[in-house]
């Protein structure tokens, strides 16, 4: 069968007779990453043939499958996506289905090229979300999936450490200092972006070098299949105890991030921040090698030092007043004056990185543009970028699902080359959620947008992974315009013949049910309501006003429908990845249920109906307890999270310290702002040992305040359940996974329960 070639609009691919000639009929990286993914690559013919633009092409003669394309990331690709379109192949990190080869119909693709030169992937935060326990088997997966997708310029954070640890010996701290300055694993992303040092200290020696082994082996893989891994740069972060061994240096303390103590930055001015940041480079040459791009963002939800007079005394030096008041706000200032500062510290950041690596790349992520417009209006935008060579940058461009058309009022950052993309997941919360349609038609608009400048390539940056994969499959599909003319409808119809063995229309159908009610949806915007983080109301600290939590996004009732259609439709042997499917699917439906109950039992209190809230109590309590039976065999729960973690530790202490510090990610993070529950994870354990006993603290309260007819004293019953969540944390419990034994059963009946009203 050949598929016909569909290029994007003006990013055409042409393959000329004449190419560039093959540099071998066999190659390794890409063969030895087809075996890892199950596929029998030994009857694929492997060819190499560099190219302008990424591509692949596949051919399959007399059973005989030959893929041809233009790195080794793009044969890998080539043949996965051919086997995925041809339902044999689904890879996902939910688990994997691969199908025989035999009978392969005859057929070529043509050229498939893609509309983008890099295929970016990761976030800075999912090195702290997903990653802090990962082992090398687990990154090599994911690796692999990487290359299956396309992907090949990968966030590549992993190890840092060791070399932030090498930096300020150099400087002459000691072990114990560097190490309490150092945050817990879990917490480094932000670390590491200036946000918060020191959080829940100190960093193990241990943790940081098996990451330092670890990352030998992450960077070996991925430039063996030719990806080029974007890497950590300085970005003028230091240590309270560097600052304070030099008083007359021109560092500034920082404001505090939710809560959390001020941080202290370098002015690339001073001499000091080129010392540092060369030296920075140099040590991670030595020990992981060179790169071709290197992050560093140095204002991450951080707002620049910028003095209101262009004096560098009220830009708030180390030992003054805080830096980053109101008062320095753009709105306050001359625009000379922060165009000035800001210019400067582009430069100055973008020589920082090529300092020890002539032939750099500067990357940043542009968050801080569309979190801040306050501060980055265009105009500043422009002048932080002003002077940096617009082929020597990078932006990534990460927030387009929640903060669209940043690169439009920005001129395109400027003229930079740029990365479009998603964030999709924060935090690794997990409702079940994307958009399909969305990411189709807003490809294909930027792909003939004429203002899109020096669009290089497109990515997905979530901040924790595991959840939807279904919206990272197509997104990556698209971004090699094989299915941006294909209506979704036919996408999903192939993709669930891949994964399940077999979709008969009625199931295709039942998908597209479950589209409509789940997959339409661009952003999960309840996770922030009353600025309280959590992607339900069940899993956001208890308050009065969940009485008046609104409707989540989506459609309920379309959802409900396809998860019916699903069931009647099942295949006579359902496969894994349909019943973990159909419980996810359910799993999020239910809890859509349960939040209504909880809504119902605080409003029932708070009118002192103390019969009608007990009912609804007693309903939530009974649903989120079989919820949290039910989803026991998905990829993650709080016991094998846990259990990973205290697999890092050396010693019985260490392994204590890794538990607490994994509970704390995922439930109360941290600092005096609005982080707790912010990565808040629909898994088991949390369901019923985290969520609900929170809850039934505060509607006990408030039941008791019902029958003594006084108002609920909010404050003390929020500081109770604080207090016990801190007990939690301590309390030692490991929460081994519950597996059902038979899933189905279990799901209908949870079904029955969600339904009632």
């Amino acid at each position: 069968m050949k598929r016909p070639f569909l290029p994007c609009s003006g990013l055409l691919l042409l393959v000329a007779a004449g190419a560039a000639q093959a540099q071998s009929p066999d190659s390794h990286p890409a063969r030895d990453s087809l075996g890892r993914l199950g596929i029998p690559a030994g009857r694929i013919a492997l060819t190499i043939r560099p190219a302008a633009k990424p591509y692949y092409r596949v051919r399959v003669t007399a059973g005989r499958m030959t893929v041809e394309g233009s790195s080794e990331v793009a044969l890998v690709h080539g043949a996965a996506q051919y086997l995925q379109q041809q339902g044999r192949l689904s890879l996902s990190w939910e688990g994997r289905r691969v199908a025989p080869l035999t009978g392969l119909p005859a057929g070529d693709t043509g050229p498939v090229a893609s509309a983008f030169a890099l295929r970016t992937y990761l976030n800075t935060c999912t090195f702290g979300y997903t990653t802090p326990w990962w082992t090398w088997q687990r990154w090599s997966n994911e690796i692999d999936w990487m290359a299956a997708r396309g992907i090949d310029t990968p966030l590549a954070m992993e190890g840092q450490d060791y070399v932030w640890r090498a930096l300020w010996r150099d400087q002459g701290l000691d072990d114990a200092t560097i190490a309490q300055g150092l945050s817990a694993a879990p917490f480094l992303p932000w670390q590491r972006m200036g946000n918060i040092a020191g959080y829940r200290a100190p960093l193990s020696p241990g943790w940081i070098e098996k990451k330092h082994q670890l990352q030998r082996r992450i960077l070996a893989r991925m430039r063996d299949l030719g990806m080029k891994p974007i890497l950590p740069a300085f970005s003028g972060y230091v240590p309270k105890a560097f600052a304070d061994q030099h008083p007359k240096a021109r560092i500034y303390r920082m404001r505090a991030w939710e809560g959390f103590a001020p941080t202290y930055w370098l002015d690339p001015s001073d001499p000091l921040f080129a010392t540092l940041a060369k030296r920075f480079t140099q040590l991670y040459t030595q020990t992981y090698g060179a790169g071709d791009y290197y992050l560093a963002d140095a204002f991450n939800e951080m707002v620049p030092p910028i003095a209101e007079d262009g004096s560098d005394a009220s830009a708030a030096k180390y030992g003054d007043s805080i830096a980053n008041s109101t008062a320095t706000r753009a709105a306050a200032l001359p625009a000379a004056v922060r165009d000035a500062r800001l210019a400067g510290y582009g430069e100055k950041l973008f020589q920082s990185v090529t300092a020890a690596a002539p032939n750099a790349t500067w990357v940043m992520q542009g968050w801080l543009f569309g979190a801040d417009k306050t501060f980055w209006t265009p105009e500043a935008i422009r002048a932080f970028l002003s002077r940096v060579p617009n082929q020597r940058m990078l932006v990534l461009d990460i927030g387009n699902d929640r903060y669209p058309g940043i690169w439009q009022t920005s001129g395109a950052f400027d003229g930079k080359n740029w990365v479009y993309g998603y964030v999709h997941n924060y935090g690794g919360s997990n409702p079940v959620y994307g958009d399909l349609g969305f990411y189709r038609s807003d490809l294909a608009a930027l792909a003939t947008s004429p203002a899109r400048g020096n669009l290089t390539g497109f990515g997905l940056f979530p901040e924790g992974l595991h959840s939807n994969s279904v919206a990272y499959t197509y997104a990556y599909d698209l971004a090699w315009g094989e299915d941006a003319r294909r209506p979704v409808a036919d996408w999903i119809a192939e993709y669930a013949r891949a994964r399940y063995g077999a979709a008969s229309p009625g199931l295709v159908a039942a998908w597209g049910k479950v589209i409509a009610g789940a997959y339409s949806t661009r952003y999960w915007t309840p996770r922030w309501w009353q600025n309280k983080a959590g992607a339900y109301l069940f899993f956001k600290r208890p308050t009065l006003a969940g009485a008046d939590y609104p409707a989540a996004p989506g459609d309920a009732a379309a959802l409900r429908e396809g998860i019916a259609g699903l069931l009647a439709n099942a295949p006579k042997q359902p496969a894994p990845l349909f019943t973990y499917d159909l419980v996810d699917f359910a799993r999020h439906y239910a809890s859509l249920k349960l939040d209504a109950r909880l809504r119902g039992a605080v409003a029932a209190y708070a009118a002192g109906d103390v019969a009608k809230g007990d009912a609804a109590a007693a309903s939530a309590a009974r649903l989120a307890q079989e919820i949290d039976a039910l989803i026991g065999n998905q990829q993650e729960t709080l016991g094998s999270w846990i259990g990973d973690a205290r697999a890092y530790g050396d010693t019985p202490a260490e392994k204590d310290a890794f538990e607490e510090q994994a509970k704390a990610i995922v439930t109360v993070w941290g600092g005096e702002g609005n982080l707790s529950d912010y990565a808040s994870r629909a898994w088991q354990g949390l369901y019923a040992g985290y969520y609900l006993p929170r809850w039934q603290i505060f509607l006990a309260a408030q039941r008791k305040a019902a029958l003594a007819h006084q108002p609920l004293d909010e404050a003390a019953t929020t500081a109770a359940v604080k207090a016990w969540e801190q007990r939690w944390l301590k309390d030692g419990r490991l929460w081994p996974r519950q597996r059902p034994a038979t899933p189905l059963a279990s799901l209908g009946r949870l079904l029955a329960d969600a339904d009632q009203p």
